[in-house]
């Protein structure tokens, strides 16, 4: 396999980055109110040059850059005349789900978490877990799957008899499809690197690698059948700042961008088809449940995945938000009239005598039926059903739990969100930080700038004809190409590629969550932790660039941290 390391030879540009957080000697990310630049800010200094204050453009940066900064919209969203919209899909976000208590009602009956902001707390990365509980801050998607070659192998299909995005809670009489009690976490530490690299760095200071391992037994899956041969990995949620401006990146600029890494690294053949150096066919996204239009009227049934790290989804409207705020709640509305559960749970509950029996209790109860337990269990295992049309169901009649009009606000609120100003800027080691970024090859897979189109966005039916928020033509620096990589890390993220993660803002990580850790499952406490991560195994796509920084004086791995935190 050819190397990403030879473009950077050959075609002048960088690698490699995936960044996390704070390093002993180097001052904490807390103290994010750094206000020594605005003196400097929007003019060019060093090796910046005066756009870079503003990662988001002039229509997405917040100037603001203290605690609570990734919950700022953008000043597109103002000058569209959306404020309202967006405080009202705000509280979508950040409001706890309940059964009944409207406009935040129809939680269950199974979920992986009672609200958004449980997964991404300040609207930031989840935080690393030392248990795994639904709790505040947790993150975590838990990954159950088959593995295709032993219990180690990263990659195979995912399991039927549970959601894809695993599901721990349910609302009584249920139980859980996975009784997270029972969902063993432990942290193990590397005792040595794959690729033989001494744990020290050549000035003698030392650095530990950690990562998670999980297992989940038998009798903690309430299916019916209980599903063998398993493997389990963890995924971390992503800020969720700045995402809408990553949406209005055009196609034809992402397909430039595989075409002028292709010669020299393997990419995803499920994105990318070598042969015809074009898109592969799975790596558009079609399966709109209602397809709808661009602004200007011209249909649109397909568009290019850029997000997840699987980069499975292609449009905030179809995307890992709009999906979230119904199968992580369990809440229906009206382009998703179904549940998120599946046969083999539906089947466990309509058979299992202690929900039977609570729900013969329950006279009001929707499940009730007949009063029978006969009744009873047929209904259940039809309303559960994840096949049943909820709004068209002969067993009960139920009604869309979050309207269009609320779908409409979540929306203009999660393509509204700013990302915060670049800092420090006018550092002098800030600058040697980017220098050595380039130099080591971090900017070709950390790609840092791209420049929107016009952003005349597809909409779904549901909310055709309304306005989001735009971002037509902007300078945008949010430190990634999209595109999928491997860094052959133990105990690596399902399905071993992952796209290369945006890295702005996350230097103020810690004052807007109270947390610094990285990568895909928070192994990571720190930026050269990450870093370091991608120089594991001499196979990563990341090697050299990971082991040019480890080459590297103390002096200068402070400088790359420092401008990491600025950008």
């Amino acid at each position: 396999m050819k190397r990403l390391y030879s473009y950077l030879l050959m075609a002048g540009m960088g690698l490699t980055v995936l960044t996390g957080c704070t390093d002993d000697d180097i001052p904490s990310q807390s103290n994010a109110e750094n206000t020594g630049d605005e003196n400097y800010v929007g003019k060019a200094v060093g090796n910046f040059a005066a756009e870079e204050w503003y990662p988001g453009g002039e229509l997405g940066t917040t100037l603001n850059i203290t605690a609570g900064c990734y919950e700022d919209e953008a000043p597109a969203v103002a000058q569209m005349g959306l404020t309202s919209a967006f405080n009202s899909g705000e509280y979508f976000f950040e409001r706890t789900f309940t059964i009944n208590t409207k406009p935040f009602s129809g939680l269950g009956p199974a979920s992986v978490r009672k609200s958004c902001l449980d997964c991404h707390p300040g609207y930031g990365h989840g935080k690393r877990q030392l248990t795994y509980r639904s709790t505040f801050g947790n993150g975590y998607l838990l990954v159950v799957y088959h593995p295709t070659d032993g219990v180690n192998s990263n990659d195979g299909p995912y399991i039927s008899e549970v959601t894809g995005m695993p599901q721990t809670q349910a609302t009584s009489p249920f139980l859980p499809p996975i009784d997270e009690e029972q969902i063993q976490l432990t942290w193990k530490k590397v005792t040595a690197m794959e690729s033989g690299i001494p744990m020290e760095f050549a000035d003698g200071e030392k650095f530990e690698l950690i990562y998670p391992e999980v297992f989940i037994p038998a009798s903690a899956f309430n299916t019916d059948p209980v599903p063998t041969n398993l493997a389990f990995r963890l995924e971390s949620t992503i800020g969720i700042m700045g995402t809408g401006l990553i949406d209005a990146i055009p196609d034809d600029s992402l397909r430039k961008q595989y075409q002028a890494e292709a010669p020299y690294v393997e990419l995803n053949p499920a994105m990318w088809d070598a042969a015809a150096n074009d898109w592969a066919s799975t790596a558009w996204y079609t399966n709109w449940t209602a397809p709808g239009a661009l602004a200007d009227g011209t249909a649109c049934t397909k568009k290019i995945k850029r997000y997840t790290y699987a980069l499975t989804r292609a449009s905030l409207q179809d995307g890992a938000g709009a999906n979230a705020i119904w199968n992580i709640t369990n809440v229906t509305r009206p382009d998703r009239p179904k549940l998120y559960t599946t046969a083999a749970w539906a089947k466990a509950m309509s058979k299992n005598p202690e929900v039977i029996g609570k729900i013969k209790a329950d006279p009001a109860s929707p499940y009730h039926a007949d009063g029978t337990e006969e009744g009873i269990a047929e209904a259940v295992l039809n309303l559960l059903s994840p096949t049943t049309n909820q709004f068209d169901n002969p067993w009960h009649n139920f009604e869309a739990e979050m309207s269009n009009d609320d779908y409409y606000s979540f929306m203009v609120w999660h393509r509204g969100l700013s990302i915060p100003r670049a800092r420090d800027l006018n550092d002098t080691q800030v600058q040697r930080g980017k220098q050595l970024f380039h130099e080591m090859g971090c900017a070709t897979c950390h790609r840092p700038s791209w420049t929107t189109g016009d952003d005349n966005y597809w909409t779904s039916d549901n909310i055709k004809g309304r306005q989001l928020p735009r971002y037509p033509r902007q300078k945008i620096y949010p430190y990634s190409d999209f595109v999928q990589h491997k860094l052959y890390m133990v105990n690596d993220i399902h399905g071993s590629w992952c796209r290369t993660t945006p890295l702005w803002g996350r230097g103020l990580s810690f004052a807007n969550t109270g947390a610094e850790d990285r990568l895909h499952d928070c192994r990571a406490r720190n930026e050269v932790e990450a870093i370091l991560w991608h120089c594991y195994s001499r196979k990563s796509h990341a090697f050299e660039s990971g082991y040019r920084f480890y080459q590297l004086s103390k002096e200068d791995r402070d400088a790359v941290v420092k401008f990491l935190r600025a950008i």
